[in-house]
């Protein structure tokens, strides 16, 4: 009985918090769009397995209008590597802080509650200057952090139904989601939030790549399990999205 109760006033408790912080983070004034004032465009080695991410640019040359009319499923890729800020691109706009002071990111999220996780598969010369591997990404950091190193586009491809662009990009992003954070918050209806959520960062993705001369496409076409084992994923964690980018062919 006891048990219960201290589940259902932490329930509660976690419900009126992320209600507070979600409230007071929308009240505050949006922070000004600033161009890069920094020259640091270069992976930094913060320590073994953790690479620090150029500053994300906020202040692009194509509208979001443009964006939004140029974006279309790119399948085929150039044989060519993405450089550090362009990565540091793809992951600040699909998890990225956007508001320092209350940690408000990129995506929007039910209380923000945050439940997805971001990865990158990233493909032997398929960012320049940094080794093939599989990386998650760090929101609060601004920074990714080695999984494994090696290629594993091919076995991602392979768990993807053989989609053949998924083993030619040079860099998959994929999103998986921890649905703890939400449905302890909104119980069952939480599972809708984080799926929305999911679609929220696969948009932002399409856009910024759109904005950044590159081509993505979103697949949610494989097998859960194979994908968990390849990115070696805790085991609460689902994956619900592939996405691989590249420079598009034509």
């Amino acid at each position: 009985m006891l048990l219960l109760l201290a589940l259902v006033a932490s329930s509660w408790a976690l419900a009126l918090y992320s209600f507070i912080y979600y409230r007071i983070g929308a009240d505050r004034p949006p922070l000004p769009s600033m161009p890069r004032t920094d020259t640091f465009t270069q992976f930094t080695e913060l320590q073994a397995g953790a690479i620090k991410l150029p500053s994300p640019v906020t202040v692009g040359t194509m509208s979001v209008e443009e964006a939004i009319y140029r974006r279309r499923s790119k399948r085929e890729y150039l044989d060519k590597s993405l450089d550090a800020v362009q990565l540091s691109q793809l992951l600040w706009a699909s998890q990225g802080i956007t508001e320092p002071t209350w940690g408000l990111r990129a995506a929007p999220s039910a209380g923000a509650t945050y439940p997805l996780e971001i990865y990158a598969v990233v493909g032997e010369q398929g960012v320049k200057d940094l080794k093939a591997g599989i990386y998650r990404y760090s929101p609060k950091d601004h920074a990714i952090f080695l999984v494994t190193s090696g290629d594993f586009r091919s076995d991602l491809s392979a768990a993807a139904l053989n989609q053949q662009w998924v083993a030619k990009a040079p860099v998959n992003i994929v999103v998986a989601a921890v649905y703890d954070r939400t449905t302890r918050v909104y119980g069952t209806r939480g599972v809708r939030y984080v799926d929305m959520e999911a679609g929220h960062v696969g948009q932002n993705v399409y856009l910024i790549a759109t904005a950044m001369g590159l081509g993505g496409v979103v697949i949610g076409a494989f097998h859960d399990e194979q994908v968990h084992r390849v990115l070696q994923l805790p085991k609460d964690q689902v994956p619900l999205y592939i996405i691989p980018v590249g420079y598009p062919k034509g």
